[in-house]
């Protein structure tokens, strides 16, 4: 055996990952607000890239400016103005700088109106602190109450134990416990409660209902009230289940979490739809919501002095690649617009029933189907998908949901899961309280309609619905 080294041609294909292909992709990813933030941070890093507004700006300057000089015999060059001895990276060096922000003109003489500013929403601990101030109590005693105050989390509950408050302070546990007292007799009722059934019987202190079975059933029985077991109670409190399902009712339209009508960090945001899809007359039209973000154009002022400098020289070299990187970017983001709405068209094509009729004619579909119809791969359907909602008639749907599994009907024909959850939720809804069905009974009625389906399903289904069974959905 040989040993050596050779030198060989060889013939291969790989794929090869460059950061355009890298940032195309990126782009693709990314929804409305996200793409609205990252071309905005564009702006800033590339000097020729510029928006719509101040393109049109600028044309009306040059114009107004153009109209009002008068004729000169001379032609002035940039490299007068510019010699090609300077060091251009360096005058452009503020552009690469992330930080770097231009300044924005505002004109302080417009009037301001209201509906320029925003309200800011009162948190728990500001509404406790406010009623605090009014609170009957020597200063310590607030103190210690703005200290516990503090320690509820966003659902108004306790963190601490008296214990640990005292230990803070240096001071007898009564002194916390009165401070206490006073803070769970604040609004809303059931605030400062260290467990739910101290909540819940604050609530009841609050209401003004005195009645000691309902107490005890706070105190003992909240697992049976939650597994709908009320013969149990029956049994312990010696009284009929009728009145077990009274104070069961009465129990369940108390607050659990008192703290969670108040705003805080953690508020769900409003949704921005990525597309909406609007009738007009017979046909539903689609319309990429990319309006937000800025439309880009390559500066013309840059692209002037690109095309009068010298090839070779430092500027050429310079804002060429620049040029380069915002032409990628431009169009990568018409790609991207392109992409979303073809695969966005197709959906629409396969679940047009669903678009007309409602949620029960949503039918089965894949990202295969769709990526096939569209003439791309799979990935790149799930990448324009990932994250984004579709406004429609029906209202918002995060685009996904149009991509589910299902069943089939005798005859062969597809029924999407999502449509199957809608029926179960009808026939629970409009069921006999006192004689709920079964998983078995809901199986038997879609088979009656030709849905082929087993329990288990039924029940998985109904479970992903948040639906309690049929023993717990039981009333008495």
């Amino acid at each position: 055996m040989r040993l050596g080294f050779d030198l060989s041609i060889e013939q291969i294909q790989k794929l090869v990952m460059t950061p355009e292909l890298i940032q195309a992709i990126q782009i693709l990813q990314f929804n409305t607000q996200e793409l609205e933030s990252f071309i905005d941070e564009q702006l800033l890093v590339n000097p020729l890239l510029d928006t719509s507004t101040a393109n049109q700006t600028e044309n009306t300057e040059k114009q107004q400016e153009e109209d009002t000089k008068e004729p000169e015999n001379e032609e002035k060059h940039y490299d007068e103005e510019y010699p090609n001895d300077m060091d251009w990276k360096e005058y452009f060096k503020d552009y690469d700088d992330i930080s770097y922000r231009q300044k924005e003109y505002r004109d302080e003489s417009k009037e301001m109106s209201y509906e320029q500013f925003v309200s800011n929403d009162i948190t728990l601990s500001e509404h406790l602190m406010f009623q605090l101030q009014f609170s009957d109590g020597n200063k310590y005693l607030k103190k210690v109450g703005r200290y516990i105050i503090e320690s509820l989390d966003q659902n108004g509950y306790m963190t601490l134990s008296v214990e640990e408050i005292a230990d803070k302070f240096k001071v007898d546990n009564q002194i916390i416990e009165d401070a206490l007292s006073v803070i769970q007799s604040f609004e809303p009722p059931g605030v400062a409660a260290r467990n739910l059934q101290e909540c819940l019987l604050l609530q009841v202190k609050n209401a003004k209902i005195e009645d000691k079975n309902l107490e005890s059933i706070i105190q003992n029985h909240l697992h049976d009230i939650a597994d709908n077991r009320l013969n149990n109670i029956s049994k312990s409190l010696n009284i009929p289940v009728e009145e077990v399902q009274r104070y069961a009712d009465i129990i369940k339209k108390f607050e659990p979490k008192p703290g969670r009508q108040f705003s805080s960090d953690t508020d769900i945001k409003y949704i921005v739809p990525d597309v909406t899809l609007e009738k007009v007359g017979n046909r539903y039209i689609i319309i990429v919501n990319d309006t937000t973000a800025p439309r880009l154009y390559i500066n013309s002022y840059y692209r002037r002095m690109l095309m009068d400098s010298e090839k070779e020289s430092q500027i050429s070299k310079y804002l060429t690649g620049k040029l380069n990187s915002a032409l990628w970017l431009i169009k990568s983001i018409e790609q991207r617009r392109q992409t979303i709405y073809n695969v966005v068209k197709t959906i629409v094509d396969y679940q047009h029933d669903f678009f007309e009729y409602g949620k029960k004619y949503l039918v089965p579909m894949t990202l295969k189907q769709v990526a096939e119809e569209v003439g791309i791969h799979e990935s790149t359907v799930s990448r324009a998908i990932n994250g984004k909602y579709l406004q429609c008639p029906g209202g918002i749907y995060e685009i996904k949901y149009f991509f589910s599994s299902g069943v089939s009907y005798a005859h062969g024909q597809g029924v999407a899961s999502e449509s199957i959850k809608t029926m179960i939720k009808e026939l629970v809804d409009e069921e006999d309280p006192k004689k709920p069905l079964s998983d078995q009974q809901i199986t038997k009625m879609l088979n009656e309609k030709q849905i082929e389906i087993s329990r288990r399903t039924i029940a998985k289904y109904r479970e992903e619905m948040n639906i309690a069974s049929s023993s717990k959905r039981r009333r008495y």
